[in-house]
């Protein structure tokens, strides 16, 4: 398959994901373990007839690692999406998202022992700024924001405990990640493969999630008739964009999986963070979501900082004098 063929896709099926999630979101605050329960019963359901055969075809990689991977890949999805429950609102969660980096070097460092050059420790500091500068910006927007339950010292504590929230979720998405990447190692990669069992062996925790899912079933059943073009026939509108949502989220993760295999670790990243940034922007003018110029500094910050991580701009010979400079003082010290 061309590269162009699922780049395009990851713009296509992640920045249109966006508008139907953050509908929902908007209308359905408490409806991200539905979301999730949606797209991880999809992905099985394409899985079980395409990839696994009915599970008549054995996995390349032992079902023991993909517990473990399962493990964390539940609950990053879980936390991320249970996360607008507390107030977070969509450009704060992408933003915060875009700091994976941080988490990455920190375990990279404390668990694989590794060290990085001087410009991935700057680039971290520009992401870490850049989040802190936002999430500064954003809590004293959230000062000025009518209550949503009238006690606005309960709301901003909520607001608090979702950050948390999403600094467990980068920590655990990073640990992911180390524990993928000493597993393809051994076994190779299976993008497909992996996609399937990362979904189909956590569905019977939702059994804890049911009681939380089975009320906003509910609640889509009551939400605005919406009629299908050409068709005539009329479903609940939040229903109808749950299935947007799902579709659209499943042609995003499948293509960056495909991405994985098809390009360089370098273009993933790059294509990705790229998407998260159109994401952002289109997020904000579409939604009128309110962004100001201290956002735009942080957002820069940590966009500038993640392609600086994945030496981008090395390229273009950027910074290779200033690494050189760096070296140069540090062998004068030494002398």
């Amino acid at each position: 398959m061309h590269p162009a063929i699922p780049i395009s896709l990851v713009f296509i099926g992640c920045c249109s994901n966006i508008i139907f999630l953050e509908e929902l979101i908007k209308v359905y605050p408490h409806c991200g373990n539905t979301v999730t329960f949606c797209a991880f019963a999809f992905n099985c359901l394409e899985g079980l007839f395409f990839t696994t055969r009915f599970l008549t075809k054995s996995s390349a990689i032992p079902l023991k690692y993909y517990f473990l991977m399962v493990f964390f890949f539940f609950i990053v999805q879980t936390l991320n999406n249970y996360t607008f429950s507390f107030n977070i609102s969509m450009p704060l969660h992408m933003i915060f998202r875009s700091g994976s980096l941080i988490s990455n070097l920190v375990l990279g460092v404390l668990i694989l022992k590794r060290s990085y050059k001087p410009t991935k420790y700057i680039s971290v500091i520009m992401i870490t700024t850049g989040i802190t500068i936002c999430t500064i910006a954003s809590a004293s927007q959230k000062e000025k924001m009518v209550s949503h339950t009238g006690d606005a010292a309960y709301d901003y504590m909520i607001w608090v405990i979702g950050l948390c929230l999403l600094v467990v979720s980068l920590f655990f998405s990073a640990r992911m990640g180390i524990f993928q990447e000493q597993t393809y190692a051994v076994y190779g990669k299976h993008p497909s493969e992996a996609l399937f069992y990362n979904h189909f062996l956590p569905m019977p925790a939702f059994l804890l999630l049911a009681s939380d899912i089975l009320k906003c079933v509910s609640e889509f059943n009551k939400s605005d008739p919406y009629t299908l073009p050409g068709l005539g026939v009329t479903v609940p509108w939040a229903w109808m964009w749950l299935v947007f949502n799902t579709i659209t989220q499943y042609i995003c993760i499948k293509s960056v999986f495909i991405l994985t295999t098809e390009c360089a670790s370098l273009t993933v990243t790059l294509v990705v963070t790229l998407r998260k940034f159109i994401s952002l922007v289109f997020s904000i003018i579409y939604f009128n979501n309110e962004f100001t110029l201290t956002h735009w500094c942080g957002a820069s910050l940590v966009f500038i900082g993640t392609l600086m991580f994945v030496d981008i701009f090395s390229r273009f010979g950027f910074y290779r004098r200033f690494e050189a400079a760096l070296t140069i003082s540090k062998k004068t010290e030494k002398d």
